[in-house]
């Protein structure tokens, strides 16, 4: 331990004596940004030149592969980058190339994880910055739209994978018929908690909560499922909730959770990720925080098991850059951004004791993290280390990974040997960030000081306030647009300062009890017209020539304002009344009770009839009632089954390999049917809400806009907490 603190003590003196800040005027910061947008133009005409409609490049062989699923992944991953440069025109083209797949329907197995993050989160992304290209926008924008329509079409078939015992997803589905059979389930981390902004999106855009609340409850159950000292592991079984790797870290397998913690949470407006964030964020200052570097430790106990750094917890600055931890966060990138120019680039692993890059994880598939974190930073600080930093970053590119062909991986960080590879988030990620970076004045960057109109089936609604919150694909989300597709949330709203004094003025208060009486008296009406017409019904029995006088006394006014409130059960028959859950019947019990009634009642009308033309009484067997099981189950069979020691002689004549499969788990599973997971969830709620659910201070974060976090002191701030 001795020996490693030192190592890390020296390591951060020579970076800071080394060092030596440039001056970066606006002209030299510009002259960056055209050399990242050509840097992503020759990568991305490479790969329509040579690659698609495969998902990847290969920058050496100058030809494409399929990787995580045959959709063309690198040019939807790149739609959006499209925008963020302002190439308006090809983004429209792109986009009426994706639009000819009108759906994802295809026998393929995929990484529920990977086709969330680039697939959903690229077309939400897209489908919600299309309106500043000037493509032709659909009515009901954007809660309405074709690549929000293929978007779900995708989440629809991801969504059969969190049908399971803990809510907690496989990691593998096949896109037409759902969990491949066999498939195992053993499920790291981060592909459990990976999914609230992009499902959530979908579920506030859409109307639908069926996205929102199974991403939602998946992350309730790692939270259920984390260690006495509040740590997670790294694999977890998602049919028992054991967790079957117990190395806790901020890395590989368990990143992205505690990112979309703390983004789903000012995204969605919930506190409670927050909280939770903050929580572990305790467990790991003090059982994973080693002089600023991050190991790896027993979730139970926090003992040290690697002390090594890995380049995809460089996303860890980024995000404390997001609660307001800039100065923690400048620590702890100066470490990383050592590693770099060590190598000229950071090695998937990197010994903290040693010093030097893993020997069997020593390549660079030209990540994100790193710089990602640099633009979070310099956008909070404006610390011109920092766009040197990216500089280096970009340098290193440059000379050492650019083909004729494109952009290729770092085989080796020590040599600089390349691999014949270019992952879709170089184009995705990558080289966004580093535009951005270099690009202060995008729109992307917006604080809060301007705005965009739009008219929407629900109103007007403000958007491009700012504040968008990217997925761990740096695929942009405007969170204000997630407000546009239903009716404004009931409390208050003082998105404009000077109304703030206004909000709870008497005016207001008379109002809001009209809405009430009006919900009461609607209630009433309601209650009074269901016993005159009950009223109706007998008297209709007795006498049929008087008719019933109809009144208006009780109907409401037609500039009433009423209020509308759902069933209070939930569940409700075909003639709109309510029924209690517990006496909600399947399929075969209602076609039971159906037949039932329609037989009897013919028998009931056949001995009526008989009764008015003759004056026999009717027999016993005419009366009686007949149960369906009497008309369509047969007798029961008199055919011995063999005995249990007879099937096993005969199984054993059996080939093994015929043994195997009859033995194995070879059944399909049932159709998910999502609806009813839904009610499952909702019915059996095995995670409590986390206490902390309507604590909205926590989201005073420097993530929002100036405006949205305004609009958020609204709903928890009175007006004398706001006068003092």
């Amino acid at each position: 331990m001795v020996k490693l603190t030192f190592l890390i003590s020296i390591s951060v003196l020579t970076c800071n004596l080394i060092l030596s800040v440039r001056v970066y005027k606006r002209a030299d910061i510009l002259k960056l940004r055209e050399e990242v947008r050509e840097m992503f133009q020759h990568a991305y005409d490479s790969y329509l030149r040579y690659a698609y409609p495969y998902d990847e490049l290969r920058p050496l062989s100058c030809d494409g592969v399929d990787t995580w699923g045959s959709y063309s992944l690198t040019l939807i991953d790149a739609l959006d980058t499209l925008a963020i440069m302002g190439n308006y025109s090809e983004f429209n083209r792109v986009v009426d190339i994706v639009l000819q797949k009108r759906h994802f329907d295809a026998d393929i197995n995929v990484s529920v994880f990977e086709t969330n993050i680039r697939i959903v989160g690229g077309l939400l992304s897209a489908h919600l910055l299309s309106h500043k290209t000037g493509m032709k926008l659909e009515p009901g924008w954007p809660c309405n739209g074709p690549l929000l329509r293929l978007a779900e079409d995708v989440a629809q078939r991801l969504i059969a994978a969190f049908d399971t015992t803990t809510g907690m997803p496989y990691g593998t589905i096949n896109l037409r018929s759902g969990v491949p059979p066999g498939e195992t389930s053993i499920t790291c981390t981060a592909g459990v908690g990976t999914f609230i902004i992009e499902f959530g999106t979908l579920s506030r855009l859409t109307g639908d909560p069926l996205y929102e609340e199974v991403a939602y409850n998946a992350l309730k159950a790692l939270y259920h499922h984390r260690s006495p000292i509040g740590l997670l592991g790294n694999h977890i079984d998602v049919m028992t909730g054991r967790w079957t790797a117990q190395d806790a870290g901020i890395g590989g397998g368990i990143d992205s959770y505690y990112e979309y913690l703390v983004k789903g949470a000012i995204l969605l407006e919930k506190p409670e990720l927050m909280s939770m964030f903050l929580e572990a964020r305790q467990s790991i200052e003090k059982y994973l925080k080693k002089d600023d570097w991050f190991v790896w430790a027993t979730m139970l106990r926090g003992h040290v098991t690697l002390p090594v750094f890995q380049s995809l917890e460089s996303y860890w600055p980024g995000l404390l850059s997001l609660i307001g931890e800039s100065d923690a966060a400048m620590r702890i990138i100066h470490n990383y951004h050592s590693v770099w120019r060590q190598y000229g680039f950071t090695p998937e692993v990197y010994n903290l004791g040693t010093g030097e890059a893993s020997s069997s994880r020593e390549s660079y598939p030209l990540r994100p993290e790193l710089i990602e974190s640099i633009m979070y930073l310099y956008r909070d600080t404006r610390d011109p280390i920092l766009l040197q930093m990216g500089e280096d970053i970009l340098r290193s590119i440059q000379h050492s990974a650019r083909t004729p062909c494109g952009y290729a991986t770092i085989k080796d960080v020590r040599d600089h040997r390349k691999e014949d590879r270019m992952e879709s988030f170089f184009l995705a990620e990558t080289t966004k960030y580093l535009y951005l970076l270099f690009d202060p004045d995008n729109f992307i960057h917006n604080p809060g000081v301007r705005g965009t109109v739009i008219d929407t089936p629900n109103g007007e609604c403000v958007v491009d306030l700012g504040g968008y919150i990217f997925n761990t694909e740096a695929h942009p989300i405007d969170p204000n647009m997630l407000y546009c597709c239903h009716e404004a949330r009931q409390g208050i709203n003082i998105s404009e300062v000077y109304s703030i004094y206004q909000i709870l003025e008497e005016e207001d208060n008379i109002k809001f009890m009209t809405m009430i009486e009006a919900n009461t008296n609607e209630t009433k009406i309601t209650q009074s017209n269901n016993n005159n017409n009950e009223s109706a019904i007998e008297n209709k029995t007795i006498d049929h020539t008087e008719p019933k006088e109809r009144s208006d006394e009780n109907e409401p006014e037609q500039n009433q304002v009423l209020i509308k409130t759902e069933s209070r059960t939930g569940y409700v028959n075909l003639d709109g009344t309510e029924r209690e859950n517990a006496n909600e019947s399947n399929l075969s019990d209602l076609v039971k009770e159906t037949i039932n009634k329609y037989y009897n009642d013919t028998i009931n009308a056949e001995t009526q009839e008989n009764v008015k033309h003759s004056a026999e009484e009717p027999t016993a067997g005419s009366s009686q009632t007949v149960e369906v099981d009497d008309i369509i189950v047969p007798e029961k069979s008199e055919v011995q089954l063999p005995s249990v020691t007879k099937t096993k002689e005969v199984m054993n004549m059996l080939p093994k390999v015929i043994q195997d499969f009859l033995n194995s788990d070879w059944k399909s599973k049932p159709k998910c049917e999502p609806q009813k997971m839904l009610e499952r969830i909702r019915r059996e709620q095995k995670y409590p809400d986390h206490p902390d659910v309507y604590k909205y201070e926590l989201l005073l974060t420097p993530a929002p806009s100036f405006l949205q976090r305004i609009s958020l002191a609204g709903e928890f701030l009175n007006k004398k907490q706001l006068e003092l």
